[in-house]
């Protein structure tokens, strides 16, 4: 028994192969009125960077939202994520607290020079300890050879001589 319907591939011969270059012609958005695509390169996307001051209208706005749905709304209009209004908040409040903690009066210590002083301080008493240990070491070697000349020996010397 003899089916009347087509197969996939029979429908495709079917079907003229301008009529399927046409099709995949605008598909891709290809056309063959003669029309180049633009050859210029798309500028790669950057990143939106928000002032202080948008950051601040945008968090007034969200605090104001008392219905169901306005937050998503306000998201939705000014193109930010929740995580933005909760980064944001958190920013909010670390400013707020910064402000009202008491201010040291008189000058800032100046975090590089504080530093060299420290380096300056350390090098001092690495050259100092240097001096303490080159002496020691001459007060050692001048103790072996008075030992020698006495013929004692370091071994055999008593406990109680020094």
């Amino acid at each position: 028994m003899l089916s009347k319907t087509k197969s996939p591939m029979q429908v495709e011969q079917a079907v003229a192969p301008e009529e399927v270059l046409e099709g995949a012609r605008r598909a891709t958005g290809n056309t063959s009125s003669g029309a180049r695509p633009d050859p210029e390169v798309v500028a790669v996307a950057r990143r939106r960077q928000y002032s202080s001051s948008e950051k601040r209208r945008i968090l007034a706005l969200a605090d104001g939202c008392t219905q169901p749905g306005e937050i998503g709304a306000l998201l939705r209009r000014e193109g930010i994520y929740s995580s933005h209004l909760s980064t944001w908040r958190r920013q909010r409040d670390a400013a707020e607290r910064a402000g009202l903690e008491p201010q040291k009066r008189g000058r800032k210590a100046d975090p590089l020079l504080a530093e060299a002083r420290h380096l300056e301080m350390l090098t001092r008493e690495n050259e100092r300890l240097r001096r303490k240990l080159a002496q020691a070491e001459l007060i050692i070697d001048v103790q072996k050879k008075v030992a020698t000349l006495l013929g004692m020996s370091m071994a055999h010397a008593p406990s109680d001589a020094f």
